[in-house]
């Protein structure tokens, strides 16, 4: 496999109007890899991801994308790029099959009838290749669309919220699919908003309002926050969250189920904001989750929004 980045970007920079969507990013991600894109909503995650496969020009920063200049050379990544977008984008009123037929016809491909066929083999799509495609369920159109991505066979693919509103055994089927593309070489950028989705990929980077805060593996970036934790077990400790969460070194406090998690980035002020509930409740180190990270990240980042009002 080769040494050198699938993706490689910096300073990438986009702006609509006085906003700044997307503020000197840099990424790189190299090939066979799974990068997770985090990020709450409206910073930047999409913006960067249709700068990456050409869709978009950069209003500043450079960069390369297979070893192709991204200025200069988009027509040729976006052929070697596979895009699944947040929305179902295909012919409702087709069905599996001829949609896919649609797709080898707009790339020209070769043996089209064969690599429909091996597609719907593949995808696990075959014994419903004559279904409409606009009666299927949420994850069956999630497959037919990942499907589409990656009939041509792109060296990279981008997918842009992949699994919003499918249920638990599709997701799980999906992102099996997903590590099997990556074991052939495919490397793979996907932004989600689920911890569960974040840990299943190799590395992440996390970008809050167009500026990259984080980036590494999910070990990498847990231990570059500094957040410590405990875990509280005792009588009505879920309900101490709101109390807890206001006291000082108290970054964060959440119920799970019956017990307490807090975070904060001081242990030793944690340990003395939870003390008042010692002789009832019992706190033990805990480890920080990725979910504590990404709110921590989140709350410290400046929404840009308010200014394009």
């Amino acid at each position: 496999m080769s040494e050198s980045p699938a993706i490689a970007v910096r300073g990438l920079t986009k702006r609509f109007g006085p906003r700044t969507v997307v503020d000197h990013v840099d990424l790189t991600v190299m090939p066979g890899r799974i990068c997770g894109f985090l990020g709450p909503n409206g910073s930047g995650k999409t913006t960067t991801l249709r700068m990456i496969c050409g869709l978009l020009i950069p209003d500043a920063g450079e960069g390369e994308v297979l070893g192709l200049d991204l200025s200069t050379k988009r027509r040729a990544i976006k052929h070697q790029i596979g895009y699944m977008t947040q929305k179902f984008g295909l012919f409702s009123d087709l069905s599996i099959a001829e949609n896919l037929e649609f797709i080898a016809r707009v790339y020209r491909l070769d043996r089209r009838r064969e690599r429909v066929a091996e597609t719907l083999e593949k995808l696990g799509l075959t014994s419903r290749a004559d279904q409409l495609a606009g009666k299927l369920s949420g994850g069956w159109k999630q497959r037919l669309a990942l499907a589409a991505a990656v009939m041509h066979e792109p060296k990279i693919l981008l997918l842009d919220e992949p699994t919003a509103g499918v249920d638990p055994q599709a997701r799980r089927e999906f992102w099996d699919q997903i590590h099997a593309l990556a074991a052939e070489g495919m490397t793979v950028l996907v932004s989600t908003h689920y911890m569960d989705e974040a840990e299943r990929c190799h590395e992440i980077a996390y970008i809050a309002y167009g500026v990259m805060l984080a980036r590494g593996t999910i070990g990498e970036v847990i231990a570059a926050s500094g957040l410590s934790a405990l875990q509280g077990e005792g009588p009505g400790a879920d309900r101490l969250a709101a109390v807890i969460e206001q006291q000082p070194g108290v970054a964060m406090a959440a119920p799970f189920g019956t017990s307490l998690h807090v975070c904060g980035l001081d242990p030793a002020a944690l340990r003395a904001a939870v003390q008042p509930w010692a002789d009832r409740i019992r706190f033990t180190p805990a480890e920080p989750s990725l979910e504590d990270v990404f709110i921590h990240l989140m709350r410290g980042a400046t929404d840009n929004s308010v200014e394009a009002r």
